[in-house]
């Protein structure tokens, strides 16, 4: 087993921590009691993407571990090199998956990530660089629909006025910070001006929704009773910031889904961010702001609040998962919170639990899945998409080897950290071409950017399709239309035109 004491040469700590030990950075009991419980016993390297790019202990979940531990022992100072290594994890929670012992590693490094951003705080400012600028870029711009909208203005101005790749060709767009650089890559080479807010009311239209409300009406009919009438499933709906935009079709699709469900959907134009860039970050007070503002939204405490809420991003639904974590300290809001979990669903998850209508239109397409790591890691939803996808007619599935390894996307991972981002996503393009498949299924808007930015530079044919893409397809016949060159159709296949 691999020596972890404070003089091995494995994490060369004689590197790490040259200077005293920094107090004021002990990490909370029921955090470290995580730290505690990892018994090194380096099942979950396999797991961690960092740790197979580099095979550097210290970019491993145990070798961070360590770290942590260190730090809040006041054992290791919280150096440049140190907080290079903890901030090059993606978060992705591999590791929780593949360890034996249940550490929940997410807790240990976003709370660590708290406390450092506290810390650099109180030091004297250093050399100026980017970092302030995208941060603030990142959880003022990109964490708020409107200024998410606003960002992307002028590059659909450019696109309408045929002069975008005009610049590209020149070269122009370079000049960027790296951040931005990376940003402007992911963005879709068409889209609407200006996205139109989703309804905030969706009444249900499914058979499902005819039959209950004749039984109401039937029962309140025959008993007089008003209070006996049964009010119809209630779906939040949680659109999210960069989802909102560059998941516009795909979350009015799904809202026309659950409404053949037999479901009502609630999408209030007030929802906001989750938090889980702030949480992710560092900035757990503004993620906590920004969860109590959703749970005003979706249980607010006049009534009910909805039966569900359900997102198509994989990363939001991790994040509202966490509420009760997030708010646990919190006596006005610690209760509403753990209710707001239970109710928190993927959007394949309801489509699977609810009456959804036949899917008789075939899809005849071959694609392969793959796993978003706040899916697979974090929410433990895995059987269900594909299950889903199996119901489609016509629709063949071929393996994805590495399926819930990280594509580094990771957030905003890869616009920090865009060397290992990109890495990462042609690790995830050479088993995608292995696959043979060129159309790939994901459930995160992140993971779908992320991949095709990264295909469309080194010529890869590659499409990034959500579920509710296919199934909607499927239900209802109608192709979904929007930009990129469109898979090639095998013998008499319908080709998706996203």
């Amino acid at each position: 087993m691999l020596n972890l004491s404070p003089t091995s040469p494995n994490i060369a700590l004689a590197e790490l921590a040259p200077e005293p030990a920094v107090p004021g950075l002990k990490l909370d009991p029921r955090t470290y009691d995580q730290a505690l419980a990892c018994v090194h016993c380096g099942l979950c390297l396999p797991a961690c993407p960092t740790y197979l790019q580099t095979g550097h202990e210290a970019e491993s979940p145990r070798g961070r571990i360590h770290l942590m531990r260190g730090i809040s022992d006041g054992q290791i100072t919280p150096t440049a090199l140190v907080r290079q290594h903890l901030d090059s994890c993606l978060d992705c929670r591999g590791c929780e998956t593949a360890c034996p012992s249940g550490v929940v590693y997410h807790e240990l490094i976003e709370e660590t990530r708290q406390r450092l951003e506290e810390y650099l705080r109180r030091r004297p400012p250093g050399r100026e660089n980017f970092e302030p600028l995208v941060r603030w870029f990142l959880r003022t711009v990109l964490s708020n629909p409107l200024g998410v909208k606003l960002a992307v203005l002028p590059v659909r101005l450019l696109q309408r006025a045929h002069l975008y790749d005009f610049l590209r060709r020149l070269r122009v767009f370079e000049l960027l910070p790296p951040p931005l650089r990376q940003m402007e890559q992911m963005l879709p080479e068409s889209g609407p001006l200006w996205p139109k807010p989703l309804p905030q009311m969706s009444g249900a239209t499914g058979i499902d929704a005819l039959v209950t409300t004749l039984r109401n009406y039937a029962s309140s009919r025959s008993n007089g009773d008003p209070k006996s009438v049964k009010p119809r499933l209630m779906v939040g709906f949680f659109a999210g910031c960069m989802g909102s935009i560059v998941y516009d079709q795909v979350n009015r699709q799904a809202i026309q889904l659950l409404m053949a469900c037999g479901a009502d959907v609630y999408a209030p134009s007030q929802q906001g961010c989750c938090g889980a860039i702030h949480q992710h970050g560092g900035a757990a007070e503004e993620a906590r702001e920004m969860a109590r503002r959703n749970i005003d939204l979706f249980l607010p405490t006049h009534d009910k609040g909805v039966d569900y809420l359900v997102t198509n991003i994989a990363g939001c639904g991790a994040m509202l998962r966490e509420y009760d974590l997030l708010l646990r300290d919190d006596p006005a809001y610690s209760g509403r919170a753990r209710q707001l979990c239970h109710k928190v669903r993927d959007i394949t998850q309801l489509l699977c639990e609810l009456p959804l209508p036949p899917m008789t239109h075939p899809v005849n397409l071959t694609v392969t899945y793959h796993d978003a790591c706040h899916l697979a890691h974090a929410q433990k939803v895995t059987t269900v998409p594909r299950q889903l996808l199996g119901r489609i007619p016509g629709l063949t599935i071929v393996p994805l080897n590495e399926s819930d390894l990280c594509c580094g996307a990771a957030g905003t991972y890869n616009l920090t950290h865009p060397k290992m981002a990109s890495e990462l996503a042609h690790r995830k393009l050479d088993n995608l071409a292995a696959s043979g498949a060129q159309i790939c299924v994901a459930g995160n808007a992140g993971c779908a950017l992320h991949l095709q930015s990264q295909a469309r530079q080194r010529g890869q044919q590659l499409r990034i399709v959500h579920p509710v893409e296919l199934v909607y397809q499927s239900v209802f016949g109608t192709e979904t239309t929007g930009p990129g060159p469109a898979a090639p159709a095998s013998d008499g296949a319908q080709t998706l035109l996203l």
